[in-house]
């Protein structure tokens, strides 16, 4: 049955070719074509019941097309005769098994082989056949590749992060935006962790819709568990190992004691556990802040530059042993410190706001701030800042107060960039106390020894194109 409805199918496509070369005395002859013709009801009856008409259309008697009716299309736009792969194979009276298996299995280039040699075969003088694409019938699969922000990004396209990328992603989203913020070194957990789960300390300003609700928050998120499925099915031995490479690998690896191998990967195996936030704010009436730096001696001074063009210090220690008592269930015997609320130095000298401020890692105290306006002024403590000096001098009592540190205006707007004198960051030397370089708009970047105050040692322009180094 199969084989007689495609064979139809074949001489239907002929008899529309043929009807179009009728010549004009065969045209004329009606009377012979009438009576060859098959009756119309006939040709009504064998039509599929979704393609039959009626005269009028009503509503128990709708007409409906076949929405998956075969439209057979030119597809090179031209009056030459043109025959599709089944009209090739069907009307030839045989099927190739070999093409309709090919056709099938959607083998689009194998198919268009086999019809190519029946056609040469069957001498079809002047038939061409329309191409098929080798995934013909199939969906293109969806391109998937890293955002690369310099290509731009267009609205079309839909971003998504791979979680697969990341051995831990936890996500807070706070009360106001924020610009930035600065990591606390941890006192009693230790450098250098590699074990699940992890804890870190954060301080985060904020910038607020109105300047009265701005605020500096201290938060502390534990608890924090590798994603799932970064390599749960590991220990944290080998996971270890992956991470600090084969020299930690080697050290201390009895690969014989097996019964001690398998004690610890009990011992580290990890549960999954809820993340926990706990934050304490400080209120920063000033302002939005734009720049917020911890100071590397001691953690209990934060320095914040406000939109409003001051740089203010707070003393945030209160905080963090609240924090440090609650993360070890109050095992610790010192009381925590009383919390000041409002900084305990506030800087007004620049006359308007700026983004750069850095604290030196090598001269404790040492501090340095620049504006919009190219002035760079540099900070310097009156009274030990490191933490343990500190407390071997005050013991419990904070020495924080207006008098604790001593600013100096060092070099204001000169040079190249007179017109656009804008500092955008600085960063103090790793190594030398007096050396600093400066990021500037202009496309500018110098380089500053505070032993000369007035003027930069080195001065490059690393951007022609006067483009803002930040």
């Amino acid at each position: 049955q199969k084989r007689s409805r495609r064979r139809t199918m074949g001489k239907k496509g002929k008899r529309s070719r043929n009807a179009a070369a009728v010549s004009d005395e065969s045209a004329a002859d009606d009377s012979s074509s009438a009576a060859s013709a098959p009756p119309p009801s006939d040709a009504a009856s064998r039509k599929p019941p979704a393609l039959r008409t009626t005269a009028e259309e009503t509503a128990d008697d709708l007409r409906c097309e076949d929405p998956y009716g075969d439209v057979l299309e030119d597809p090179y736009g031209d009056d030459e005769s043109y025959d599709s792969y089944e009209e090739v194979y069907e009307s030839s009276g045989d099927e190739d098994e070999e093409y309709m298996e090919a056709m099938a299995s959607g083998d689009g280039e194998r198919a268009a082989g086999l019809a190519s040699s029946r056609m040469d075969t069957d001498g079809g003088d002047g038939a061409r056949l329309p191409a098929i694409e080798p995934n013909h019938g199939e969906c293109p699969p969806s391109q998937v590749k890293t955002w690369n922000p310099f290509d731009g990004h267009s609205p079309d396209v839909e971003l998504e992060m791979d979680e697969s990328a990341y051995r831990m992603h936890h996500a807070v989203r706070p009360e106001w935006p924020s610009l930035t913020l600065d990591v606390l070194p941890d006192r009693h957990l230790g450098d250098h962790r590699t074990r699940f789960p992890h804890t870190v300390t954060l301080v985060v300003g904020s910038q607020a819709d109105e300047a009265r609700r701005n605020k500096i928050t201290v938060m502390r998120m534990s608890d924090l568990c590798r994603a799932g499925g970064a390599g749960k099915d590991r220990t944290e031995r080998e996971l270890d190992d992956e991470m600090l490479g084969e020299e930690w690998k080697g050290d201390g690896d009895d690969s014989g004691d097996g019964e001690s191998d398998s004690d610890d990967d009990e011992d580290d195996e990890e549960t999954d556990l809820d993340p926990v936030l706990e934050s304490y704010s400080f209120p920063h009436p000033s302002g939005g802040i734009n720049r917020l730096r911890v100071c590397p001696q001691n953690t209990d001074v934060v320095a914040a530059w406000s939109d409003a063009g001051e740089v203010s210090l707070y003393d945030i220690g209160g905080a963090i042993d609240t924090l440090d008592r609650s993360s070890t269930r109050g095992k610790t015997d010192a009381a925590p410190r009383r919390m000041r609320k409002d900084p305990f130095f506030v800087y007004s000298g620049h006359g308007t706001e700026g983004y750069a401020l850095d604290w030196s890692r090598v001269r404790a105290g040492r501090l340095a701030t620049a504006d919009c306006s190219g002035g760079i002024h540099v900070w310097d403590a009156t009274h030990p800042v490191d933490r343990s000096d500190v407390a071997a001098k005050y013991r419990r009592n904070s020495p924080w107060s207006n008098s604790s540190f001593g600013v100096k205006p060092t070099y204001s707007a000169h040079g190249v960039n007179i017109d656009s004198p804008s500092v955008e960051d600085l960063q103090w030397s790793p190594t030398e106390e007096t050396v600093m370089a400066s990021a500037e708009c202009g496309g500018v970047v110098r380089v500053y020894d505070v032993r000369c105050p007035g003027r930069a040692m080195i001065t490059n322009k690393v951007l022609e194109s006067g483009a803002d180094v930040n």
